[in-house]
């Protein structure tokens, strides 16, 4: 391991030289990052994911810097050019673009102006004109190097000015501070397109939109990079000419009194706005993508996770409800586990109407399954339907309340070979609705099921770089499932895929294994099955469950490698693992001193094994807020300005959160209206899933609009 990037890294994320070297070695081992973050607290002085992933990808981004660095400093060499002073600026270099800038001028260069200059000798002249000679004339200088291929004066020292703009544009120092300089104090500018199309007017605010690039917001980045990439806009980033080329000139021109100087000059605006300004403008936009790249999917799965984590509706029979005007409504009822009891068709909507006929499917579905809650995706004449249901539950005989579910992705799953196994004989519609009624049941044990990406929580997902975005999320979802744990007797294969450790061979054995017998009964008997290692059973059995089986521990978070510290934990406080869950075994265990423990167990490990046993099933999502169910409809007629509502929060983005308070559309609540105190975002407050107070501030009828604020109003 590099000691010097060991050092960077915890230097950057503040955190001890041995966490690192630690991590690291864990990693090389072979571990996961869950089972590292979980199991071996002790190891790295209780480090979660998040950091654990920081230091992995920091670490590789450094070896790949420094492998970088080193493929220079012998390309270079190998010209024999290389001297010490370039060796240590080159070692020198935090980022790959400062390396990049010093190769520059030793770089195999394509065909260009200059080169064919240097072709044709002019390379001396050019030399001799840096000197910025003060005797004879430039004619005189330049008449030497006329051949066949450079005719005239004016050619060779036209020849020799290309030569000259590519040394400027060569050289790191001048790259340097030109790229430091534009990006202080440039501007990010747009215009609209001549004869461009945007019917929806989505790029209106950016058809004479100017900022200064350090200010720039990073969605207003990607929104900018969007319209350029669709033809509406054009994007570039403006500096101050005049002052970038002084600068230039007051470090190029050694005297001005030189009857070369003019010459240079030129060379200087040349070499700046054919070579340097175009190179510079492409860097900066780069840089500017990269960190909207990074803040959209940073974003977006901080969004995903708080999905992920919605609280699971637990023993509850729900009506999945797709909404469809021509199609119809498809209705999936299924029960507390999410087996599917009944499927119909109703058509309540435009172009049918058939709302009579409707009400009494529907009111009998309640009736005949005891339907506790209707789950309405969000799509398609979702309110509708909403108005429809609301009306209908008003005579039930039972109280049945409804939420309004989120439908991203339910089709993207619902057309899926994964669904068509699933539910062979269905369509792709009524495989929605079941998709539907079981994100309301356990989103997390659906959601898995689809590609994270067809989620729709975040800003601009479908314009960032589809390798980076994959594997944030794949790491979130991951993080999650982990957290939560999975029950080994009814998670799927789609579940399955992200526990830590755990790999096609392992999980088709585990699904064939359950298929054969039935169930599993205890952890133990998972370590024969085909294709389950010793190695990958350390990392996943802590993150799976056996609920009813042979041994009690199985259905906790505590690592078997723990067993023996757990029991030796419970004996000395009068208990039994039978025990475990009952009131008499909390109370104990809550007046245990974990400081003054005389077992041999570090603290980390006790104290998450006293925490597993206080709750055996303990589930993280039970601590997030529960979904808002409604017994009745809003209208947008219904709202005045003050009016006080309490709302969903649907997504979370750069500047605001979108808010279900039960219109069509979500009400935005803008990043100044969330908060009396200042935040960089809002995410450092709020999450996807949050219940929240919030205060009609404006309304457009005819955009159908709601502004929203989350102060209250005085």
């Amino acid at each position: 391991m590099n000691e010097r990037i060991i050092k960077e890294i915890a230097g950057t994320l503040a955190i001890k030289e041995k966490q690192v070297t630690t991590v690291l070695q864990l990693l090389s081992e072979g571990n996961t990052i869950p089972f590292i973050a979980r199991y071996r607290k002790e190891a790295t002085g209780a480090l979660n994911e998040e950091v654990i992933r920081q230091i992995n990808e920091v670490y590789e981004y450094q070896e790949n810097l420094l492998k970088r660095k080193e493929d220079v400093l012998r390309l270079i060499e190998e010209k024999g050019l290389l001297t010490e002073e370039l060796k240590e600026a080159i070692l020198k270099c935090e980022k790959l673009v400062e390396v990049e800038d010093l190769y520059r001028p030793y770089k195999e260069k394509k065909k260009t102006k200059a080169t064919e200059a240097i072709k044709n000798g002019l390379e001396p002249l050019a030399k001799k004109m840096m000197s910025f000679p003060t005797t004879g004339s430039l004619e005189a200088m330049a008449k030497p190097y006329l051949t066949e291929n450079v005719k005239t004066i004016e050619e060779a020292i036209q020849g020799a000015k290309y030569i000259i703009a590519e040394w400027i544009s060569d050289n790191a120092y001048y790259r340097k501070e030109l790229r430091r300089r534009l990006s202080m104090h440039g501007m990010l500018t747009s215009k609209k397109k001549k004869n461009a199309v945007d019917e929806k007017k989505t790029y209106e605010m950016y058809y004479d939109y100017s900022e200064p690039v350090r200010k720039v917001k990073p969605h207003r980045v990607l929104a900018l990079n969007r319209g350029e990439k669709e033809d509406v806009l054009s994007v570039s980033i403006d500096g101050d000419d005049e002052e970038l080329l002084s600068f230039l000139k007051s470090k190029i021109v050694k005297n001005p009194d030189s009857f070369v100087t003019k010459e240079i000059e030129d060379a200087i605006v040349d070499s700046y706005k054919r070579l340097i300004f175009p190179s510079i403008e492409r860097e900066i936009r780069a840089d500017l993508k990269e960190t909207g790249e990074e803040v959209a999917i940073d974003n977006f799965a901080k969004n995903v996770e708080s999905l992920l984590l919605t609280p699971p509706m637990k023993e509850k029979t729900v009506l999945g409800y797709d909404p469809a005007f021509r199609t119809g409504c498809k209705l999936a009822v299924l029960d507390p586990t999410g087996k599917v009891l009944d499927i119909q068709v109703i058509y309540p909507t435009e172009p049918h109407n058939k709302i009579e006929e409707s009400k009494k499917i529907v009111l009998d579905l309640i009736d005949r399954y005891h339907i506790d809650i209707i789950a309405i995706g969000n799509g398609t004449a979702s309110r509708e339907s909403e108005a429809f249901i609301a009306s209908v539950i008003k005579e039930a005989k039972r109280k049945v309340e409804y939420v309004i579910v989120s439908e991203a992705g339910a089709s993207v799953y619902s057309a899926s070979p994964l669904a068509i196994e699933e539910f062979p004989t269905l369509t792709v519609e009524k495989r929605s609705a079941i998709s539907i009624g079981r994100r309301l049941q356990d989103a997390l044990s659906e959601l898995v099921k689809i590609d994270p990406k067809s989620i729709g929580v975040g800003l601009y997902q479908h314009d960032v770089q589809g390798k980076k975005l994959d594997e944030s999320l794949h790491f979130i979802v991951s993080k999650v499932v982990n957290q939560v744990g999975v029950n080994v007797n009814t998670a799927s294969s789609s579940l399955l895929q992200y526990v830590s450790g755990l790999n096609k061979k392992a999980i088709e054995a585990i699904l064939s294994y359950r298929d054969q017998f039935g169930k599993i009964t205890s952890r133990e008997e998972l370590k024969k099955l085909k294709g389950m290692t010793a190695k990958i059973f350390e990392q996943s059995i802590g993150f799976m469950r056996v609920l009813d089986g042979k041994n009690p521990l199985d259905k906790t978070s505590i690592h078997p490698e723990s067993y023996e510290a757990c029991e030796k934990l419970l004996a000395s406080i009068g208990c039994t693992k039978e025990e475990i869950g009952t009131d008499a075994c909390r109370e104990k265990l809550a007046n245990f001193d974990v400081s003054h423990c005389p077992l041999e167990i570090d603290s980390y490990t006790l104290q998450d094994i006293v925490d597993a046993l206080l709750k055996p099933n303990r589930d993280p999502r039970d601590e997030m807020p529960k979904p808002v169910l409604k017994s009745d409809v809003l209208h947008i007629e219904d709202l005045h300005i003050g009016d006080h509502l309490q709302g969903t929060v649907r997504n979370v983005v750069d500047f605001g959160l979108f808010i279900d308070i039960g219109l069509h559309n979500d009400g935005l609540a803008h990043i100044s209206q969330l908060t009396n105190q200042y935040i960089k975002h809002p995410s450092e407050l709020f999450q996807v899933g949050d219940i929240v107070d919030c205060y009609v501030i404006d309304i457009k009828k005819d955009q159908e609009k709601v502004s929203l604020s989350l102060l209250e109003s005085k």
